[in-house]
């Protein structure tokens, strides 16, 4: 008996930290995404001068293929097609699957945001100034 309540009592404390180890491998996954998009949005930019529709030339984050567009559980997209202007873009991250409901934004001057976190994910937060990428990570002030 006494072994069947220490197992439970280290599965009660294991199981919580192993949640947040598999969410904070969900994260890395936006936060490579939007920086590898972003970085091609940039060399779109160096190419064209503007990061919208050349001729028959589409900028990265509005391609309708969704594919180059996805790392992991999250899907990267500008935030609209009248969102990308001629000098400026705002990438956004969705995830979807077990990290639904989590948001995470870059722009064109690398301002970075987590617009939205899943209320099941006790202790993660939103912020406007930064990626939140751990439980309990405070919002830096701008």
């Amino acid at each position: 008996m006494i072994t069947v309540v220490i197992i439970g009592v280290l599965a009660a404390i294991a199981i919580p930290s192993y949640q947040d180890y598999v969410r904070r491998g969900y994260v890395v996954d936006a936060t490579n995404g939007l920086a590898t998009m972003r970085a091609n949005m940039e060399r779109y930019f160096q190419d064209n001068r503007t990061y919208k529709k050349v001729g028959t030339i589409i900028p990265p984050c509005q391609n309708t293929d969704a594919k180059p567009r996805t790392f992991g559980n999250f899907v990267v997209s500008c935030a609209g097609d009248t969102d990308t202007g001629d000098t400026s873009f705002l990438l956004t991250a969705t995830g979807s699957g077990p990290a639904k409901d989590v948001v995470f934004t870059v722009d064109h001057a690398n301002s970075q945001a987590t617009t939205k976190m899943p209320s099941g994910w006790s202790g993660w937060t939103s912020c406007t100034t930064a990626w939140i990428v751990k439980k309990g990570q405070a919002c830096p002030s701008s």
